[in-house]
């Protein structure tokens, strides 16, 4: 390399930030017309390795901005800021359908940012880059607070934001896959509302007995919640994802103590037995285990199991009963679950009962069946352990990944608009602000 590009500089902006935030790449002070890789790299909680990287060339004042300029090859091209997240996968040589999830919030996702000369594809690690950034991403933004609910059997983790409060708040349901997962309720904390984060398939409770919960369990979080000093008992909403969009609907339209101020269901679907616990509607799901298909890489595709959509009431929840605001967020190439089947019929279902006014449907062409947080790399199958059963398989998802990664920054933006809108309607918008890192 000749001595003009031993000072490349290269920055980061910020290098400290949310996970939700999009940060600005600079390479300054080469050639024009200098070819280089930018490469970034991170060891997940579980200890594997995922790497992203780019092809860029300096323009003619020696300079590459992510933000305008397009990558040439790599993992992503095309102007693409930010890139170098939502296009990370394992480094070679990894386990197999694996997926990045962020297990302790308190401690920041840490990425390795660097510049190579040349356009590389392979070997980083055998390589001295030019330069190099490390950068923090956060789902806790400081002052949020962490608080383990044990209370009512309950086991749940309650995220506050920071400030005096009160704050409005919502109850965060996962999938099937089960377990405590707080990254999503921590992020929304972040942005200025509480989150439940609530293990309703594998809490305690059922891990002591056996015996899965009954639908009080989620009347139990709301009445915890509700009479929570630092939350607005009247504002509170729920979100579900895939499984835990069952439980949303039937809440929202059947309990009697759970009164919300709106719903969030992301790839999920309003069939199921109405008069049934989670027992009952796993034991419905898997009644229709012979709709299982695989593909040629022996993936499971679960997408059928729900269809056709059925015409009993009895197995479908009654949404034009719903009289709260209800948001859709729907993958068309949704792989393990009919939601855009399920988005369809429940539109027509409250078209004829005259609520359709409290649908919003956003609906993603070749997006998958995990939408996650803005950023959160793609992965179209990985590994899975079914929760009653403990099988394990390998889950086809779905999506591909620039329209997958374009819904997950989309459908996170105008959600969190809907549920400010629903749950602060009104109240200070400096309560919403998010704190800077």
């Amino acid at each position: 390399m000749q001595k003009d590009q031993c000072c490349v500089k290269l920055s980061v902006q910020p290098s400290r930030g949310l996970v939700d935030e999009k940060f600005t790449i600079l390479v300054q002070n080469t050639l024009p017309g200098f070819q280089l890789t930018l490469h970034a790299l991170h060891r997940s909680d579980d200890g594997h390795d995922w790497e992203a990287f780019a092809h860029y060339t300096a323009d003619n004042t020696g300079t590459v901005n992510v933000s305008e300029d397009p990558s040439l090859g790599g993992t992503y091209s095309g102007v693409e800021q930010m890139g170098l997240m939502w296009s990370l996968r394992t480094v070679p040589g990894s386990k197999p359908w694996l997926r990045m999830r962020k297990m302790n919030v308190q401690t920041p996702m840490v990425f390795t940012i660097s510049v190579y000369q040349g356009h590389q594809t392979e070997g980083f690690t055998d390589q001295v880059p030019l330069g190099g950034v490390v950068v923090e991403r956060w789902y806790m933004a400081p002052g949020v607070k962490r608080e383990p609910i044990t209370e009512e059997g309950l086991t749940a983790i309650l995220f506050l934001p920071s400030g005096p409060g009160p704050f409005p708040a919502l109850i965060d349901l996962w999938g099937g896959g089960g377990q405590l997962v707080e990254y999503r309720a921590s992020l929304l904390a972040s942005n200025g509302i509480a989150a439940l984060a609530l293990d309703y398939l594998t809490p305690k409770v059922t891990m002591e007995t056996g015996k899965p919960v009954e639908n009080d369990y989620f009347e139990k979080a709301y009445k915890v919640l509700e009479q929570h000093p630092q939350i607005l008992g009247s504002r509170i909403a729920m979100l579900g994802l895939s499984f835990g969009t069952s439980m949303t609907f039937k809440m929202a339209v059947y309990s009697q103590v759970i009164k919300l101020r709106c719903a969030v269901c992301v790839s999920g679907s309003h069939v199921q037995p109405v008069d049934g616990s989670v027992k009952e509607i796993l034991g419905y799901f898997n009644k229709n285990a012979e709709k299982t298909r695989f593909n040629e890489e022996n993936q499971a595709i679960w997408h059928d199991l729900l269809l056709p959509i059925p015409t009993d009431p009895a197995f479908k929840v009654d949404v034009g009963r719903l009289r709260v605001p209800l948001m859709l967020i729907v993958g068309e190439d949704d792989q393990n679950w009919p939601a855009p089947e399920s988005a369809k019929d429940i539109k027509e279902m409250m078209e004829q009962a005259g609520n359709s006014h409290l649908l919003t449907v956003l609906s993603y062409p070749n997006a998958g069946h995990l939408i996650e947080p803005p950023y959160t790399p793609h992965v179209r199958a990985t590994n899975f352990v079914t929760v009653d059963t403990r099988q394990k398989m390998v889950a086809l998802w779905g999506g591909e990944m620039v329209a997958h990664s374009r819904a997950q920054e989309d459908a996170w933006r105008k959600m969190l608009v809907f549920l400010r809108e629903n749950l602060y309607g009104g109240t200070n918008p400096d309560a919403i602000s998010t704190p800077n890192l």
